[in-house]
């Protein structure tokens, strides 16, 4: 399957950005959905995934601020980021696989990161 993100950009601390990644090719094995970040480092972090059946899972970093959805019609999963922080100010990849899990080595397919940069 292939993933294509976008959405990144330049925002204020306390402002919003909409993450969209549109799924094609073989989409039966975008069971979960998800979205990971990577600060300047080697580290990977979850942020949030969200299963074909709209169960939805967050790192505790971004519960209450980001959602994700999914619309399966499209194979289109989003994340509505919401009260910025510089802090979250990283690459966000968009990832798919067959089951939840945090861990970025689980998820078979990745899309290229779109970069998303918090100003303070």
């Amino acid at each position: 399957v292939q993933l294509q993100a976008s959405g990144g950009g330049l925002v204020q601390a306390g402002g919003s950005l909409r993450l969209s990644c549109a799924a094609s090719g073989r989409t039966s094995s975008t069971y979960v959905m998800g979205w990971f970040r990577q600060a300047p480092g080697p580290v990977r972090e979850f942020v949030a995934a969200v299963t074909r059946t709209g169960d939805t899972y967050y790192a505790d970093s971004v519960k209450g601020r980001f959602a994700i959805s999914r619309d399966n019609a499209e194979n289109t999963v989003y994340l509505q980021m919401n009260s910025l922080k510089p802090e979250d100010t990283a690459v966000y990849y968009c990832a798919a696989g067959r089951a939840v899990t945090f861990i970025p080595n689980t998820y078979n397919s990745w899309g290229r990161g779109t970069l998303v940069t918090v100003s303070s």
